[in-house]
């Protein structure tokens, strides 16, 4: 899940009329069948292995042909969602899993029950399932899911001090303070983004909204706890300081990969960035574990990832071409010569074969996947909330306005997008 990461993809921009298929892009009479695949992984990590794929299917489908096209993650939902309006979306779409449930309410994709898209379903981590799912009907197919740990440097924790990574929101707090004193770094550095203050909400027993009570909760005390305590982080001796730039996220993994910096939340789609950091050359000194906890003593970490979808305006044929290619790509064959690759997380459980899990970094995330991550809720409008979140956010983290009166703020713009909610 490429959480407001700046694009890295070769394709600076997209001509939709090129791109789009809508069922007819590149087929003759007689021909094979040719899909549009939007796939918004990391161009230069991830996509090379997604083209080899590629390659393994058509050699043996030969009556399939697979136009892929890299399209930004920042870009695609509004690019998917401007194609799909006008009927000129690709067959298929790598959706991050808010997304699925949001773009089956609005009738742009294809329900995926009983195709090959979904082949031996129970195989397939159940939440993750659940994550695909809208009013009973499955419109994703589970391709890589993520979480989110505490990624942290063992030769830097060590120099201060400590040879296990800290628990609670507490912990780290002091543990960054003997990091800047002993070792001359910051312990711990965060980036102002909703979607990582979500470890903060679940650590105080709320979320940002109760899908299920149908109630907003993100002014509730227990958030504003949550953000104070985000902000008491920020503030404490050795935690690296807020920055608001376009670059944080840049900025923040760079100080992390060349132990600059002690500490981050992260997830496992950077795994293949951190290994390459001069820090952690020798990747045994990467330790990865759960999110801290927060008061009530829990600790709970967002379930992401994306799902591979099937566009509903494509014309009979090319929708049972792409469910065949969905069903190759989310095999558990398939899957774990991907997590080889790419260092991802599959979906399935046949995929966690042995050599996948000793792959560095996999074993670890699969722990928190287990143990501590939680599934969205059945809610089309949940990835919207993080926007509003995000804004008011940093403006609280910045001082411009106070926790209880951002929040309100945020919860102000949810009743206008959650009409049905208290």
């Amino acid at each position: 899940m490429r959480r407001g990461i700046a694009a890295t993809a070769l394709v600076a921009a997209l001509a939709m009329a090129a791109t789009a298929c809508g069922g007819d892009d590149g087929d003759t009479a007689g021909g094979p069948v040719t899909l549009t695949w939007w796939d918004t992984s990391n161009a230069t990590n991830e996509a090379p292995t997604y083209k080899a794929m590629i390659a393994e299917f058509e050699k043996a489908n030969k009556d399939i042909k697979v136009k892929y096209v890299n399209v930004p993650f920042d870009q695609a939902q509004n690019k998917f969602q401007t194609a799909a309006g006008s009927k000129g979306a690709p067959d298929i779409i790598r959706a991050e899993v808010g997304w699925t449930a949001s773009w089956a309410k609005s009738q742009f994709l294809a329900p995926l029950d009983g195709t090959d898209a979904l082949k031996d379903s129970a195989d397939i981590t159940p939440s993750l399932l659940k994550q695909a799912q809208y009013q009973g009907k499955t419109y994703g197919a589970p391709f890589v899911t993520d979480s989110v740990g505490l990624m942290w440097n063992k030769e830097i924790l060590k120099k201060a001090g400590y040879d296990k990574a800290p628990t609670t929101w507490e912990e780290v707090k002091a543990v960054s303070k003997a990091v800047k004193e002993k070792a001359g770094v910051n312990g711990f550095q965060l980036r102002a983004d909703a979607y990582f203050e979500l470890p903060f909400l679940f650590g105080e027993g709320t979320d940002m909204v109760d899908a299920a009570g149908k109630k907003i909760t993100v002014n509730s005390p227990e958030a504003v706890k949550a953000v104070d305590e985000t902000k008491a982080l920020l503030d404490a001796p050795g935690v690296a300081k807020l920055d608001v730039t376009a670059d944080s996220y840049a900025h923040m993994m760079d100080a992390f990969n060349t132990g600059k910096t002690a500490m981050i939340l992260q997830g496992p789609w950077e795994l293949t960035n951190v290994y390459k950091g001069a820090a952690f050359k020798d990747k045994a000194n990467l330790g990865i574990s759960g999110v801290p906890a927060g008061s009530t003593g829990k600790a709970g970490a967002p379930t992401g990832g994306h799902n591979l979808s099937v566009y509903a305006g494509s014309d009979k044929a090319h929708q049972a071409a792409a469910q065949k290619f969905i069903g190759f790509m989310t095999s558990g064959e398939t899957q774990a010569k991907i997590a080889l690759k790419n260092g991802t997380l599959p979906t399935r459980t046949s995929a966690y074969t042995a050599e996948v899990k000793a792959t560095p970094g996999i074993a670890e995330f699969q722990q928190i996947l287990s143990t501590s991550a939680r599934p969205r809720p059945e809610l089309p409008e949940y990835s919207s909330l993080f926007a509003d979140l995000g804004v008011n956010l940093t403006s609280i983290l910045q001082g411009k306005v106070s926790t209880q009166k951002g929040l309100d703020t945020t919860a102000e713009s949810y009743k206008k997008l959650l009409k049905d909610f208290s």
